[in-house]
């Protein structure tokens, strides 16, 4: 008798990977917007700078993929003076922040991490707490509505400070008056080049005094120093991006995998740092060259803790799914690859362990099982 064949490794169909459940760690709310919100928002505020027609909001979209392409992070950030400008209102960003919840249900996350800087939304009269307040109050509606269709989603925010502003420290004491409330650490974004995060040492100090949560942007348009001061200097828990750990990792035939690991890269692998990748993003800002050659294939070969993120979804027109199937494509991934990420970025979210344990035992695992399952009951040429 022939013993019966395992499930066939199968990369898995764009359906499949809609339906997986997914785990986000780095997402701009600013960078997230639907088009046509932007749109919407610049006529009821009379915003008037939109580079596309407000009538066009296909074209507008269409406008931030492009703007975004430049290959320069520099450009790439430019592109948010628009998106901010619509969110200076309380009713704004409650929109915004509820949007947010249910395009990442509708794709499949169960559980999400989203970053803003509160002092981007202050030009029309909120207060820092009243901009906290309003985004909170967003992800909770948007969490009540997905649950009211079905599709369960739990959403902690970032707050983020500007690397090139002075404001870190008040914004890291904001984090903490809120971790109870919404928000479940603290953040430094911006371009990098010229703002070390040296630069906020009191922040990331008084946030280790008051044992919070922080993760820093490094080692994207800047390369290992970045990614040596957040760690060893600032204390990151997290990297934001990290893509550039791999220029500290030699590919070599004749080492034991493979590959040379220098002592930060060493470092990062051994302590489980978490890598926050952003595939799509970082090729348009030049971090990586096409998805066969981003450095996450050989991380991820090399058991470095890596997660899948989509940055900024408007920006890069793109979704949990999308850079799923991208991967996929790139690396012949299958639903285990997938399912190590998911619970890679889940055991790294911000939230406690007991938390974190029972959203990856009791949805995250039992869902790769029954996707996984499928293949059983269907026919041939399926």
């Amino acid at each position: 008798m022939t013993r019966p064949s395992a499930s066939p490794s199968r990369v898995p169909t764009p359906e499949q990977i809609r339906r997986a459940p997914k785990v986000l760690l780095h997402d701009h709310l600013d960078g997230g917007l639907r088009p046509a919100t932007v749109a919407e928002l610049a006529a009821e505020q009379g915003y008037a700078n939109l580079p596309v027609p407000a009538e066009d909001p296909q074209a507008l979209g269409r406008w931030f993929r492009e703007a975004a392409d430049s290959g320069s992070l520099e450009r790439y950030l430019e592109t948010f003076a628009h998106t901010c400008a619509v969110m200076q209102t309380r009713d704004a960003l409650v929109r915004v922040a509820r949007e947010a919840v249910l395009d990442l249900a509708e794709d499949g996350v169960v559980y999400a991490e989203i970053r803003y800087a509160p002092e981007q939304h202050l030009t029309q009269g909120l207060t820092l707490e009243q901009v906290v307040e309003a985004v909170n109050d967003g992800f909770r509606e948007g969490e009540r509505q997905a649950a009211g269709e079905g599709r369960r989603i739990r959403v902690g925010a970032l707050l983020t400070a500007m690397r090139h502003a002075a404001r870190s420290l008040e914004i890291a004491e904001l984090a903490n008056r809120y971790r109870d409330r919404g928000v479940v650490g603290f953040d430094i974004a911006g371009a990098e080049a010229g703002h070390p995060p040296t630069r906020h040492l009191d922040a990331f100090e008084y946030l280790k005094r008051e044992n919070n949560h922080f993760t820093i942007h490094a080692g994207e348009a800047f390369g290992l120093p970045s990614i040596w001061q957040a760690l060893q200097w600032c204390g990151a828990d997290r990297l934001g991006h990290g893509v550039r750990i791999i220029d500290d990792i030699e590919v070599d035939p004749d080492a034991v995998e493979g590959a040379r690991l220098g002592r930060l890269a060493a470092y990062v692998r051994d302590r489980r740092v978490p890598l926050e990748m952003c595939p799509t993003s970082n090729l348009q800002t030049g971090a990586a060259e096409s998805y066969e050659r981003h450095p996450i294939g050989l991380l991820r070969r090399l058991g470095f803790r890596v997660t899948v993120n989509t940055d900024n979804r408007l920006m890069s027109g793109t979704s949990m799914s999308r850079e799923f199937e991208e991967l996929a494509r790139a690396f012949d991934y299958t639903l285990d690859d997938f399912q190590w990420f998911t619970v890679n970025a889940m055991k790294s979210a911000f939230i406690p362990f007991n938390e974190r344990l029972a959203m990856i035992n009791d949805v995250i695992k039992p869902r790769y099982a029954e996707l996984r399952s499928e293949w059983l009951f269907a026919g041939e040429g399926h």
